[in-house]
């Protein structure tokens, strides 16, 4: 199959797919199925739309610059197990991103650029629909403005004064700070508010209409008859569309965050964020303790990570843990603040211990063992760190001591750099 065969094909796919997530959402609705499924494949249907949209716009750009289409069609992807309930509501927020993918003027340009056809005309047509859908929805909010009520109707008034400086009682600015107590549709401008708000809303038929426009155009004209007559195997859906019909294991069933939390889950939630910070703490602790600044970039970066960890492992395990009865949901709080504390009051001394700088590797290494009743005790010696060596010169004149490697931070022990060294440890044993 060649390479605008297997694009077209997979772009018919894909609108298959935007199709069969419609059909998902209305049996779902229609069924007493759990909400949690029901608003999976809402978000579903949402992003894969979005995704032919963005299918659409690749392989209709690459065939107005006449180049090859991608090997690969863009696509949303699904993140993975435990941030898959973040993704749900990421995407649900935005509509599955339609709002950003909607192309521009700038590839109606180039449809004009191409010449007249009927088909190119019709893609022209159903992209000038979707830009429609993009006006109403930024414009629809300026068809408010700030009123003062009628005491008799409350849906009766006289239109707030305009703010010095601007001239439509709909901007954004007369909408929040104009001196009125009621907002309501500009009553001369609700043929073009209605206007505005079904181009809103029609927005995900035009997608399917656009998707199917392109399509057309390029079967037509990248197509081939032999591949079309004796069409391949059929594609296995992929991201989004993989996960229609299948929403149940997209969100595992469970407890979700509390609208409001009770004072027991409360105690829960500040022991989980007290250990949260704890161990976010952690690369930095190090740092400070090894002395290492200079690769501070590497433990900021390390931070972060911890941080984002500690954020997802919250997010996902908080709610099971505050669905406790009663008082016990208080009880891993309890259970997480005594962490807290041991974190808190260990990381430093652990730090010390295994990201020294020399002069504590000596004082473990060895004024605390060997060299404890000899004239090498730290009281007894001057010491100085040359290259990686650490140079021990004792006061009563005996022979000095090279060790290393003499490093910040580092965990490797010390040892004998010399001859001499070698004999002096040999002979007290270390």
């Amino acid at each position: 199959m060649r390479r605008w065969d297997q694009a077209i094909a997979a772009l018919r796919m894909q609108g298959q797919a935007a199709r069969d997530a419609a059909a998902r959402v209305e049996e779902l609705r229609d069924s007493s199925t759990v909400s949690d499924s029901r608003l999976a494949a809402v978000t579903l249907s949402h992003v894969v739309e979005t995704d032919y949209l963005r299918c659409a716009t690749a392989l209709l750009r690459a065939h107005l610059r006449d180049a090859r289409p991608p090997r690969r069609l863009p696509t949303a992807r699904v993140w993975p197990g435990p941030a898959r309930s973040l993704w749900h509501r990421w995407e649900a927020d935005r509509l599955g991103g339609v709002w950003s993918h909607i192309p521009g003027a700038r590839l109606s340009a180039q449809l004009r650029a191409n010449g007249a056809d009927a088909l190119l005309d019709e893609v022209a047509a159903r992209l000038k629909a979707l830009q429609d859908s993009k006006r109403g929805r930024r414009d629809h909010p300026r068809m408010y403005e700030k009123f003062i009520p009628d005491p008799a109707d409350q849906m009766a008034g006289k239109t707030a004064r305009l703010l010095p400086g601007t001239h439509d009682s709909g901007h954004w600015i007369n909408r929040n700070f104009a001196p009125g107590t009621g907002l309501r549709l500009q009553p001369d401008r609700l043929q073009e508010a209605d206007q505005l708000k079904h181009d809103e809303l029609a927005v995900h038929e035009r997608i399917l209409d656009f998707g199917d426009a392109v399509l057309q155009l390029l079967t037509e004209c990248r197509g081939h008859p032999e591949t079309a007559s004796a069409p391949g195997p059929p594609l296995r859906r992929r991201a989004a569309a993989y996960w229609i019909g299948r929403e149940p294991d997209l969100l595992p069933p469970g407890p979700g965050w509390p609208r409001k939390l009770n004072p027991f889950q409360r105690i829960t939630f500040i022991g989980l964020a007290a250990l949260g910070v704890g161990l976010v703490w952690i690369p930095l602790t190090v740092m400070s303790k090894a002395a290492l600044f200079d690769h501070a970039a590497v433990f900021l970066w390390a931070t972060a990570l911890v941080a984002a960890a500690v954020v997802a492992v919250i997010y996902r395990t908080a709610p099971r843990l505050m669905s406790l009865p009663g008082k016990t949901a208080a009880a891993p709080g309890i259970v997480a603040a005594i962490a807290a504390v041991a974190v808190w009051q260990l990381q430093g001394p652990v730090a010390d211990h295994y990201f020294a700088d020399p002069w504590q590797r000596y004082d473990q290494q060895f004024d605390q063992g060997c060299l404890a009743a000899s004239p090498y005790r730290t009281a007894n010696v001057e010491s100085t760190v040359e290259g990686r060596a650490l140079i021990i010169i004792p006061l009563s004149g005996e022979r000095t001591l090279r060790l290393g490697p003499a490093e910040n931070g580092g965990t490797q022990p010390l040892h004998a750099l010399d001859h001499g060294s070698r004999e002096v440890l040999r002979l007290y044993g270390c």
